[in-house]
């Protein structure tokens, strides 16, 4: 059975920092991302950890409104990905979800949350001004 547990949420100063972690267990992944959604908005992508073809290196891909700001990461031996958060704006309040993908991507399509098979609970992210 697969689950994704996702920790680290919290309130914080805009200006400050968090890290939110989510651990994977059932199987290993080509791709884990994370994604947010806030109050009355749809889902939006945040950043991934796309593997590289056959290799056990994974490139990280962010949404522009992140880049530069949040950093995401992947520890394979724990099976885990990490999404340092820098600079927190409070428009990046939202409930962040981690999530998993099996198949490898064909195409630069991570950004997509249907093409991601599993999810985990969420956790609130707030960024207080």
């Amino acid at each position: 059975q697969v689950r994704l547990v996702e920790s680290g949420g919290g309130l914080v100063q805009a200006g400050g920092s968090l890290s939110l972690s989510c651990a994977a267990s059932g199987r290993t992944f080509s791709a884990m991302g994370w994604f947010r959604q806030a109050p009355g908005k749809e889902r939006e992508f945040v950043a991934a950890a796309v593997r590289s073809g056959l290799n056990t290196y994974y490139a990280g891909y962010y949404a522009d409104s992140v880049k530069g700001r949040f950093t995401i990461s992947r520890d394979n031996a724990k099976n885990t990905v990490y999404l340092q958060m820098k600079t927190l704006k409070p428009e990046d309040t939202a409930v962040y979800y981690c999530s998993a993908r099996e198949a490898t991507f064909i195409g630069s399509i991570w950004w997509r949350s249907t093409e991601y098979d599993y999810w985990g609970q969420g956790t609130q992210v707030t960024v207080s001004s």
